[in-house]
């Protein structure tokens, strides 16, 4: 499987201080998505490597039917590059505008935790080798250090 979405309403018991859903819980529902969609294409268990890139659009209220779909745009030898978008709206809305999204990486492990081998995924349509493309460069971007502040 080289995607999952899941979809579910945000808990009326998460939301923060000013009555939206607080960031830090998205990112937990992200890591979620794109840890189901690792473990699946992997076979197995997976530990997430990377998540970078992450800017908010707009906030999730509590009661707000979430949609966190998570891509496998690329693999390497033991790893996988995915892309992660969060849409949201209310439970009635024909359409369901995005929150947020980024990029993650997330790493196949054997029975001792030690990286393995994962099957590699071909992009086939042009779309795929788009988002390939994308996702590999924004992983790369994420990796790079920061500069120093002076």
């Amino acid at each position: 499987m080289h995607s999952i979405t899941l979809r579910f309403l945000a808990s009326h018991s998460a939301p923060s201080a000013s009555g939206r859903i607080h960031g830090g819980t998205v990112l937990r529902w992200m890591d979620e998505a794109g840890f189901a969609c690792a473990c699946a294409w992997a076979g197995g268990n997976c530990v997430t490597a990377l998540m970078g890139n992450a800017s908010f659009e707009r906030p999730i209220h509590p009661g707000d039917l979430v949609e966190v779909q998570a891509r496998l745009a690329h693999t390497g030898e033991t790893s996988m590059n995915m892309l992660i978008e969060v849409r949201s709206g209310g439970i009635q809305e024909k359409e369901l505008r995005e929150v947020t999204h980024c990029v993650a990486v997330y790493a196949a492990l054997d029975e001792d935790s030690r990286p393995r081998a994962v099957d590699k995924f071909t992009p086939e349509t042009p779309g795929d080798m788009a988002l390939a493309e994308r996702v590999n460069a924004q992983v790369e971007a994420a990796r790079q250090p920061f500069a120093p502040v002076h």
